[in-house]
Order: C-alpha cells, then sequence, then structure tokens
C-alpha cells in the first residue's frame, strides 16, 4: 500500500520504519529533515511537505507533538488535506484535545477523504518492538481501511466508537490515570524511603505482587531510582496532556481532583527548571522533594 507519514519524532520515526519494513511504500515529512534519514537510508521516499507526502497515499499517518502541530501539518497549501485524493484516509496517531479532533473531522468531511483518530499507549521502544496498544475510532468504512494498517503496528486496536473526538478522549483520560499512578509512586516511595526501607526494594516487591502492571513497574524503577533521563514521554508532553484531560472534563461538567492536583504537581517541578529533557514521571520529585527524600536536592 501507498503510505504518507508525517512527523519523525522518536515515535513517529519507528512505527514509520515499521511500516516500510511491512513492505508499504512509504514517504516520510518531517520539518527537520535530519530525521528522515534513516528512512530515506532503508529505501523510503522524502517529502518536501506534507501534501507531498499525502499525494500519492492511500493512507496518511500523522504523528506529531500537540493540537497546534497537528493543524499546521492537517491545513494549508502544503498541508496534508492539500494533497490528499478524494476518498483517501488521514490516521491521526497524535494526543490532542477533543475540540482539535472534532474541528479536524469537520474539515475531512468536507474534503471528501477519511478522518480516523489513533492515539497510542506506549513509549518509543513500544512502537519500535510493535508493542503499543491502540485505540481508534472513525467512520466504519475508514476503519476498514486503517485497522489492518494499526494492527501492524502495535499488540492491540481497541475501536472506541464512529466519531473520532473519542478516541482522543480515551487516550487523555488513559493519561491521566497514568498520572495519577506517577503521583502516587511518588509519595509512596517517600513514605518508604524515610521510614529506611530501599525505595527500589519496595517496588520490587509491590509490583511481584499485587501492583505486577507495566505502568507500575515502568515507573516505579525510574521514581524509586530518581532516574529521569532520558525521558520516554517528556514532561512538558505529559503536563499539555493534563491540559486537555482538565478542559475536557470541564466542558462535560465533570471535576476532577486528582487531575487538578496533578496540574498543580507539574507547575511546581516546572518551576524548577525541569523540563523537556525529563520524563514526565519527574513529577514525583514534588513529592519526594516535600518528604527530603530528594537526590542532590
Amino acid at each position: 500500500m501507498q503510505i504518507g507519514f508525517v512527523g519523525l519524532g522518536a515515535m513517529g520515526a519507528a512505527i514509520a520504519m515499521n511500516l516500510f519494513e511491512s513492505g508499504h511504500q512509504v514517504q516520510v515529512f518531517n520539518r527537520s529533515r535530519a530525521r528522515s534519514e534513516p528512512l530515506r537510508r532503508a529505501g523510503a521516499t522524502v517529502a518536501a511537505s506534507p501534501a507531498e507526502a499525502a499525494h500519492l497515499a492511500d493512507v496518511v499517518f500523522s504523528m506529531v507533538a500537540d493540537d497546534a502541530a497537528l493543524t499546521s501539518v492537517t491545513l494549508g497549501d502544503s498541508g496534508i488535506l492539500a494533497g490528499l485524493r478524494p476518498g483517501a484516509v488521514h490516521v491521526s496517531l497524535s494526543t490532542i484535545g477533543v475540540d482539535t479532533a472534532q474541528a479536524l473531522t469537520v474539515r475531512h468531511r468536507e474534503a471528501g477523504v477519511g478522518f480516523v483518530s489513533a492515539p497510542v499507549f506506549g513509549r518509543p521502544d513500544a512502537a519500535a518492538a510493535r508493542k503499543l496498544f491502540i485505540m481508534a475510532a472513525g467512520a466504519d468504512e475508514h476503519l476498514k481501511v486503517a485497522v489492518p494498517l494499526l494492527e501492524q503496528l502495535g499488540q492491540s486496536v481497541g475501536i472506541v466508537g464512529a466519531d473520532p473526538s473519542q478516541a482522543n478522549l480515551v487516550k487523555l483520560i488513559g493519561n491521566f490515570m497514568l498520572s495519577v499512578i506517577i503521583e502516587t509512586l511518588g509519595e509512596a516511595c517517600a513514605v518508604a524511603g524515610k521510614a529506611g526501607i530501599d525505595p527500589m526494594h519496595f517496588v520490587d516487591l509491590l509490583t511481584n505482587a499485587n501492583f505486577n502492571a507495566p505502568p507500575y513497574k515502568i515507573y516505579g524503577s525510574m521514581i524509586a531510582s530518581q532516574q529521569f533521563q532520558p525521558a520516554g514521554f517528556s514532561l512538558p508532553l505529559g503536563q499539555k496532556d493534563n491540559r486537555l484531560m482538565l478542559a475536557a472534563a470541564e466542558a462535560l461538567g465533570v471535576p476532577l481532583p486528582l487531575a487538578s492536583l496533578v496540574h498543580d504537581r507539574f507547575l511546581a517541578v516546572r518551576s524548577q527548571g525541569i523540563g523537556a529533557e525529563h520524563d514526565w514521571s519527574a513529577v514525583a520529585l514534588c513529592a519526594l522533594t516535600e518528604a527530603g527524600m530528594r537526590k542532590n536536592a
């Protein structure tokens, strides 16, 4: 299949390479052309714009950082919609807000092309290993095209519904739940450490008992060791998703006390100069610092 791919950050580059290695013809675009080089050397074609990446495609994927970036690469004279032929499908893998997804759904419908939201759960290593968990939503005829490709990228594809924005809401809810786990682990490691229990041993004990789940294992190890670099998912992106979750909940009239707490934790840790080079699990530094358990404080 002819595929376009826009956005070659750590996640996008791994996914695009997997599509290429699955036997598809892939044409890629990234604002920083150097990010395209590994795919070019592998045999993919490098486009000069999102429109060029899309113009021959049956399906074009995008994986970019936020709402503004997705809107930028989708709309305008050089955007994905300018290049896609009628009947083709745009699959957005990005974590974006509900309002943006709804607006883009309308713009795609007006242009006569399909739009599927398919945000993913997983870090770059999971993307490279085709172990992502994918949430997909869109019209049935568009999902029929997108899902077989998505199944080549992850270990499961969950169908949320016909409204693409619902997939984005599910992803935001999932990230909200992960952020609460991170805060919980920070507080738990602070208590254990203060009591003289080695935090790494504490995490190992619990993740081999009734907390035997990937988020607790992955983030528990990072928080217990206070090793937050390199960033698998950067702190500013986690903060962005927290804001989007709060906005979606407010629009629905749903209070989220825990998300509001995490919002303040993001602000507090960012005020200490901790930024994009840190993983979002560095939010746990707030609890560790308050307990006097932060290393090199």
